[in-house]
């Protein structure tokens, strides 16, 4: 292929400096669908193949092209080079290159526009179901932290001011749960994700008799996006729906990640950091640093611009297909990138903190036990009202709070997801439950794509 040609060109040769400017960074983007767009392509098959639109003999013919195309692209042979506008372009080329016109057949019936659209809900249903992996596994590690600390004391606040006994078990399985939460948001958008594109074209379907279920079947989904239009239609919803979920998640690693910056200052020293999971200064030889709990708010930060260009791409555009769609990729790609390395590192940070009891159970006398003694009250038949303005006036007055022992706090504490019952066996069974699913959406996926690659795919 001459450097000016497209698959597009018709045989016109387009400018240079417009061809570089609308190819922008494509080519390094579309290095991560690459593979992608062959196992799609594998899936096109069966939709030709199944509407007869294909021979039995030309089906076998392209099967044997793509598997080949496959293993260059693992084995890094095929690559998007210079001369190729994007992912696409390399897969179409290398297979003429190396098997004639087989490259040239494949196309029939679909378009860029529902090729990329295939492409990146493979790619999506790969990473959401690995970050999905990823959200319980820090869940999980949060409740073995909160079983293991459970009965270590300290202060809850609220405006930043100490306001009630808290425990280090229930910050933690309170961040358990919320992961928790996160996680089950997938269901939102999963069904939606798990629906085949091909066979849409460029928005208005294609006057071939695709088999566009033997395609989705083929590929591993559920079924398919039933209206063509609405394939072009969903552009970016998806993306923004993948990236919000993953904000969600990256929401509680920030809250989680200033918790542990303000409770293992010198101040507080409720929770300390191994040497190993701090930094150093270049100045102060003292000086044991928090990065990795501040680079882990600036990446949910990072993570909420990336939904929020995605947001403002796709929310100005008409119906159908547009070349704005190109620059949904990049943002995508970037947000997942970041959501999976602050869960992958909270994970491993986690279960390597410090808790120093004797320093958050110090934290708890005086006013802070003021609700503790309010709620005595009220436990001895006082109004709650009368009980609260009694305490409050002593309070103003300097009263000192009676002083209670770990044990009474926490006794004192029994309801459902309080610090003397935090219910862990209940989130247990949500993780088990939220795993199994994976499991199984995962095992269909596998499946599926094995029997792409190495069976009949029928």
């Amino acid at each position: 292929m001459k450097r000016s040609e497209t698959l597009w060109s018709a045989g016109a040769a387009p400018d240079a400096q417009m061809l570089v400017y609308t190819v922008a960074d494509d080519r390094e983007v579309d290095a991560r669908l690459l593979r992608w767009d062959v196992l799609g392509s594998l899936g096109h098959l069966e939709a030709l193949a199944q509407g007869k639109i294909i021979t039995s003999r030309e089906r076998g013919a392209l099967r044997r092209a793509l598997l080949a195309a496959l293993k260059a692209v693992d084995q890094g042979e095929l690559r998007i080079a210079p001369q190729h506008e994007d992912g696409h372009s390399a897969v179409e080329f290398w297979l003429t290159a190396h098997f004639g016109d087989a490259g040239e057949r494949l196309h029939a019936g679909r378009s860029r526009n529902d090729q990329v659209a295939t492409d990146v809900r493979l790619f999506l249903k790969e990473e959401v179901l690995a970050l999905h992996q990823l959200m319980l596994a820090l869940a999980g590690q949060l409740l073995v932290f909160a079983a293991r600390h459970r009965k270590v004391l300290w202060p809850g606040y609220t405006h930043q001011r100490i306001a009630m006994p808290s425990s280090a078990g229930l910050w933690a399985a309170g961040y358990a749960e919320g992961l928790l939460d996160a996680a089950d948001a997938v269901h939102g958008f999963w069904a939606r994700l798990d629906r085949s594109p091909l066979g849409s074209g460029a928005g208005y379907g294609v006057p071939l008799p695709l088999a566009r279920e033997a395609a989705a079947k083929a590929l591993g989904f559920a079924g398919i996006d039933q209206i063509v239009t609405s394939v072009q239609g969903a552009r970016g919803t998806l993306e923004a729906a993948a990236l919000f979920w993953c904000s969600e998640a990256a929401h509680h690693c920030a809250k989680l990640s200033s918790d542990v910056i303000l409770f293992s200052a010198e101040e507080f020293g409720w929770i300390s950091l191994p040497d190993e999971l701090s930094t150093g200064s270049s100045i102060m030889p003292q000086k044991r640093n928090p990065d990795l709990f501040e680079l882990t708010r600036a990446r949910s930060a990072a993570l909420e611009g990336d939904l929020a260009t995605i947001m403002a791409l796709k929310g100005r555009l008409a119906g159908g297909y547009h070349r704005d769609f190109q620059f949904l990729k990049a943002p995508l790609f970037r947000g997942l990138e970041r959501a999976r390395e602050m869960l992958a590192m909270l994970t491993t940070a986690i279960p390597r903190l410090g808790v120093n009891a004797v320093a958050g159970r110090n934290a708890l006398s005086g006013e802070v036990l003021a609700t503790d003694e309010v709620m005595r009250r009220v436990r001895a038949g006082v109004p709650f009202r009368r009980a609260y303005r009694e305490v409050a006036a002593e309070v103003k007055r300097g009263v000192a709070m009676p002083a209670l022992d770990t044990a009474a706090i926490i006794a004192s504490r029994s309801s459902t997801g309080g610090i003397g019952n935090l219910a862990l066996g209940t989130l247990r069974e949500r993780f088990r439950s939220a795993a199994r699913w994976n499991d199984v959406q995962r095992s269909a996926f596998d499946r599926a794509l094995k029997r792409l690659t190495q069976g009949r795919a029928r």
